[in-house]
């Protein structure tokens, strides 16, 4: 993976001497791309990249310039192709001498240009990858310029932008937005407070500093010569009939997962896979195994966490025992990484850093440790996410209650966050007669706009359209910052990190699949778990769903809310914004788990989210 960063602008400005901006915006996309760096300049745009080489380092070079005729493409491009040899083989039925598009290595940078020259934007619909890019376009004679940019459909790979008269700066991480002159450190107050209200989700398209946004999944885009400039949706989940029954719907899961795992093994440089005990890093780790000799498996535990484990409904037992047995029944050559509890504190900084907004506190800076601990001996490894989503692994899916209540179920917590904010901060935002209430009323309009997307079928009963709703709440809600997480933790240590089932085709065949197939024996993810049990022992390929592992040392709590008490003690950035008073209260409070979202954040993650938003601020 790598990070990318442009400018375009048609005022009077030539841009081949804004190297200053480009230098800045390089140098922040730095961790992203450790292993080579290049700038492209012409006098209307600025396009820079930061490479991680996995795959043909003499060849993929970024970034990439192609001459056809009197027109000069540039691209640069963060993700990868795993369909890269049947892109290759259809270039080659339609390519002519004439067209100028030759294609002479095994780089997928170099296929996803030809492609683009050859299709434009119809290009998207023929990629199976997880991808962030932008194609610049200059006409010698005519001298019309454009840039084309796109973001995969899954949403793994980030694209932000901003935009002004006559002017467009786009960059993987908002941190590269803000090195560029004309970006302001200005934060939009109302999408700070809608932010909060999220957190560690972000609103649709948000980028909270005033004129940034970030490109949904599935969109791509265009700025040009005028000031014109659009987006729009080139990929969405269709609703399609189901005709398969219950074995020919396994047997597709399968082939799909399958394909996509072994599609997203190819590397030039060492791969290994994350093996958490649960059902997908197995599948994955196992499909992976048949496919590599002595592959290398990693996980992640903590100091003392066998001592202090406490079963709950989400976390019913540790994941040790299953680790070691997984490990044991594919020979694979397992790492264990244990944390301790200070440090995972200690990184809380600078995966906030790395992340640009306050995100999932310890969930984050504990991720950030084990791929630090795995890129000294990997580049790139390979990752469960995403099948809870598509495969109905969360409580949410299941019980009713919880199915059709209003709002996020993994979010339950606006009354609280509400008072947390100060009043007048808070009227000002959603107005003078705004109260608590009005917190749940906009995290539910929130809802109420994912879902709104939903395509359904003729056929669908009421519970059936409400599944896919669940569904695109999940995809569009809790996944993105799941998947936002992986992405900003990982490439912080200059790690690729892949995510098989987020291929779009198991996405628009999971969608499709009748709830009572995927709840297989009445358990979480039955279908999938009787697809590939074959390949797991029978303890692993049904045990109940588990999260990732957290610390369960009580001493983590004490240790972030010292540092809040003391935060709130000074002068701090967070009494312009929050009710300090609220939280000296929320500090003293007795209860130890206060929801706050998902199925891993509660009372000590509070307090480590409001210490990232002093940071923040």
């Amino acid at each position: 993976m790598c990070g990318i960063a442009g400018w375009i602008d048609f005022t009077d400005r030539n841009l081949s001497k804004e190297t200053y901006a480009a230098e800045r915006m390089n140098a922040a996309l730095a961790p992203r791309g450790p292993d080579a760096a290049g700038v492209y300049y012409s006098a209307d745009a600025v396009l820079c990249h930061r490479r991680l080489i996995v795959v043909d380092p003499e060849n993929g070079v970024q970034p990439m310039t192609r001459r056809v005729g009197n027109i000069t493409y540039t691209l640069v491009y963060n993700g990868e192709l795993y369909n890269t040899q049947e892109l290759k083989q259809e270039l080659a039925k339609v390519r002519s001498p004439a067209n100028g598009i030759h294609i002479n290595s095994h780089s997928d940078t170099e296929v996803l240009l030809a492609a683009y020259i050859q299709w434009g934007a119809d290009c998207l619909a023929r990629f199976n990858g997880i991808f962030a890019f932008a194609v610049l376009t200059e006409n010698a004679v005519s001298g019309d310029t454009s840039l084309f940019f796109a973001r995969d459909r899954a949403g793994v790979k980030p694209f932000f932008y901003f935009k002004y008269a006559g002017g467009f700066v786009f960059a993987s991480e908002v941190k590269a937005l803000l090195a560029h002159p004309y970006v302001s450190k200005e934060i939009d107050r109302a999408e700070f407070a809608k932010m909060f209200l999220l957190s560690p989700a972000r609103p649709r398209g948000s980028g909270v500093y005033k004129g940034v946004k970030e490109l949904p999944p599935g969109y791509c885009g265009e700025f040009s010569r005028g000031n014109n400039f659009h987006t729009e949706q080139y990929w969405r989940l269709t609703a399609e009939p189901h005709r398969m029954s219950f074995e020919e719907t396994s047997s597709e899961v399968r082939r799909l997962v399958s394909d996509s795992i072994t599609r997203q093994l190819v590397s030039d440089v060492p791969l290994c896979t994350f093996l958490s005990g649960g059902l997908d890093s197995s599948i994955i780790s196992a499909v992976a195994a048949a496919k590599i000799p002595d592959l290398a498996t990693y996980s992640v535990d903590y100091k003392g966490n066998s001592e202090n484990f406490v079963p709950s409904a989400f976390q019913p037992d540790a994941d040790a025992p299953y680790i070691e047995e997984m490990s044991r029944y594919i020979g694979s050559n397992h790492t264990n990484v244990v944390l301790s509890t200070a440090d995972t504190a200690a990184a809380l900084h600078a995966a906030f850093t790395a992340r640009d907004f306050p995100g999932m506190a310890d969930v984050d800076s504990s991720l950030m440790l084990f791929c630090k601990a795995v890129r000294e001996r990997y580049t790139v490894a390979v990752s469960g996410e995403c099948a809870d989503e598509l495969f109905g692994g969360y409580p949410w899916y299941s019980n009713p209650e919880i199915l059709h209540g209003k709002g996020f179920p993994w979010a339950k917590s606006a009354k609280l966050r509400a008072g947390l904010l100060r009043k007048d901060i808070f009227k000002d935002v959603f107005g003078e007669f705004a109260d608590e209430g009005t917190a749940e009323q906009y995290v539910q309009s929130e809802c109420a706009g994912l879902v709104a997307d939903t395509h359904y079928s003729s056929e669908d009963t009421e519970q059936e359209r409400r599944m896919r709703e669940m569904f695109m709440l999940n995809f569009y809600g809790f996944m993105q910052v799941l998947l936002e997480r992986k992405d900003r933790m990982s490439m912080a240590c200059g790690l690729e990190v892949r995510v098989p089932f987020c291929d779009h085709r198991i996405a628009q065949l999971a969608y499709n699949i009748p709830w009572e197939q995927k709840y297989y024996k009445n358990r979480e993810k039955g279908l999938l778990r009787h697809t590939f049990e074959s390949l797991l022992p029978q303890g692993v390929a049904w045990r109940k769903k588990s999260p990732y592992p957290k610390t369960h040392d009580p001493v983590y709590s004490k240790i972030v809310g010292d540092m809040l008490r003391d935060v709130i003690s000074k002068d701090c950035k967070l009494a312009n914004v929050f009710d300090i008073d609220a939280i000296r209260a929320l500090l003293d409070e007795p209860q130890k788990n206060i929801p706050w979202f998902g199925q891993l954040m509660n009372t000590p993650q509070i307090y480590a989210t409001l210490l990232a938003f002093e940071w923040f601020l």
